[in-house]
């Protein structure tokens, strides 16, 4: 089949564009607004942009009456955010706080989960997620929409603090088995993550595997090898 989004119909009983770019990693967002009123929310369209200093970013629709999302108005007002992990054990919790509550409202007693407060920020964070990200608001990339979404909100923002359990680290690597992180799919659909595969592409030089990796003590030590 071949269609032109916005120009031809695709023909299909359900849109098939969110179902082709997957699974997506979820922003479970917290923040918190100037009156100290907590928020918490999850993005399907998040990711990281960068290893080295680290920065991520989640993308934010418009209402369908038009206004902008609580998470991107505190996050712009308060220049501070949260991104909590979310996982299996917490599917409950996180779908919970995806649904669209008066501005104020606070989606962590909704949502039955615990605050944990941030050690740079005044931001709470999930205590039952097993890895946090403390994360310093950067900028908002705004793409233009269709009605009745409208605007779409790109907020980016830089890693300041990294949060991980003990328990989910299985000789100093972050255990998936044991984290068992979950993404969104197509349509309603979910999946989780409980087995990986190692792959180290060949013929690469050492630079290109560390940050393959991820490795930002490797990526300084070899800035400071350069003449």
């Amino acid at each position: 089949m071949f269609y032109q989004p916005g120009v031809t119909e695709h023909n299909l009983p359900h849109d098939p564009f969110k179902a082709c770019v997957v699974p997506r990693p979820i922003g479970w967002i917290s923040t918190q607004n100037k009156e100290g009123q907590a928020n918490l929310a999850p993005y399907s369209q998040f990711n990281n942009l960068t290893f080295d200093p680290p920065y991520v970013m989640f993308s934010s629709n418009q209402t369908v009456t038009g206004t902008r999302k609580d998470t991107v108005i505190n996050a712009e007002q308060t220049g501070k955010f949260v991104w909590n992990l979310a996982t299996w054990d917490l599917r409950e919790a996180i779908n919970i706080s995806a649904e669209q509550v008066p501005y104020g409202v606070d989606e962590f007693e909704r949502a039955k989960v615990t605050k944990e407060p941030a050690t740079l920020m005044d931001v709470p964070m999930v205590q039952e997620s097993p890895v946090k990200f403390e994360c310093e608001y950067h900028s908002t990339v705004r793409l233009p929409g269709n009605p009745p979404m409208g605007t779409v909100d790109v907020v980016i923002g830089r890693v300041i603090a990294v949060h991980i359990k003990d328990e989910v680290l299985t000789d100093g690597i972050l255990d998936i088995k044991k984290t068992q992180p979950i993404a969104r799919c197509g349509y309603y659909q979910y999946t989780v993550v409980k087995e990986t595969f190692d792959m180290v592409i060949p013929g690469m030089s050492e630079d290109v595997l560390y940050g393959l990796e991820g490795s930002a003590k490797r990526n300084r030590e070899a800035q400071s090898r350069d003449p």
